[in-house]
């Protein structure tokens, strides 16, 4: 699929690995429909890029009608979605049992399912439907685009999901759902005409590593094969580029880690 002229929703979009892929895909010409949860940091992005190419939505990802809501609107403004790239989501810390005998609260194991799943799922299945109801895209020449692709969704899991750490129950199990996901949904979209890819990042240079002290930062990168250092959000953006222009990529899981395997610590 060709990017300039198509819309997209990015989820998380105005932070972190969703703020990179925002700014590349609109320099590349795309539309883009923000959703993040940061209403200040979001605002000021779309005055930064300007709106007649970019709006936003400050809407929870795991309520069904505010993200209709918020998505309708995109239609009205841009006419037609081309697919969805799902950057939000959230992380935990925490054994299930801690030194001081204290439990994993349910309450977050919920919370963490709730928006790294259902969130995730909540935004392709009403992204998919608009797409649905989409004719075929064609060319200046008026003919269908080879694949007659109408949609691409990526969607973002991590490196936790398959070597997870000790504390990354409900996170890694979260991504694990996400990765889960991908050919089923593969799969089904077939009659649509969509593809679905995931990404799964190992870690990258977000205000959550970064944020660290030094000595804490460089024992992360020393633990990355090659090249050791955190990965740069711009690299997240470049492959979510290559998977939307390339037509043959579907149903697959793509490790961005520099040869990370997290250890059992």
């Amino acid at each position: 699929m060709k990017i300039e002229g198509k819309t997209f929703v990015i989820t998380g979009g105005a932070s972190g690995l969703g703020l990179a892929t925002t700014k590349h895909l609109y320099s590349l010409g795309a539309n883009l429909v923000i959703i993040d949860m940061n209403e200040e940091a979001g605002n000021n992005l779309v005055k930064q890029l300007g709106s007649d190419r970019a709006s936003f939505h400050c809407v929870d990802i795991t309520l069904g009608e505010p993200l209709q809501k918020a998505l309708d609107s995109a239609v009205n403004k841009f006419k037609e979605i081309h697919g969805a790239i799902n950057c939000a989501g959230v992380a935990s810390a925490m054994r299930v049992i801690k030194r001081n005998g204290d439990i994993f609260p349910l309450e977050l194991f919920e919370r963490v399912m709730s928006v790294n799943v259902t969130g995730t799922f909540n935004v392709i299945r009403l992204v998919a439907s608009i797409i649905n109801k989409q004719k075929v895209q064609k060319d200046n020449e008026g003919k269908a685009n080879e694949s007659e692709e109408k949609g691409v969704f990526v969607m973002t899991a991590s490196v936790a999901a398959f070597d997870g750490q000790p504390g990354q129950a409900a996170y890694s199990a979260s991504k694990g759902g996400i990765v889960s996901m991908t050919l089923p949904l593969a799969r089904e979209f077939t009659p649509l005409k969509c593809r679905i890819m995931t990404i799964a990042p190992g870690l990258f240079a977000t205000p959550l590593v970064t944020g660290l002290p030094a000595p804490a930062v460089k024992s992360i990168e020393d633990s990355i094969p090659f090249p050791s250092r955190l990965g740069k959000p711009e690299e997240f953006a470049f492959l979510v580029q290559h998977i939307i222009e390339s037509s043959y990529l579907n149903g697959e899981v793509i490790r961005l880690d520099g040869a990370l395997r997290l250890s059992k610590l």
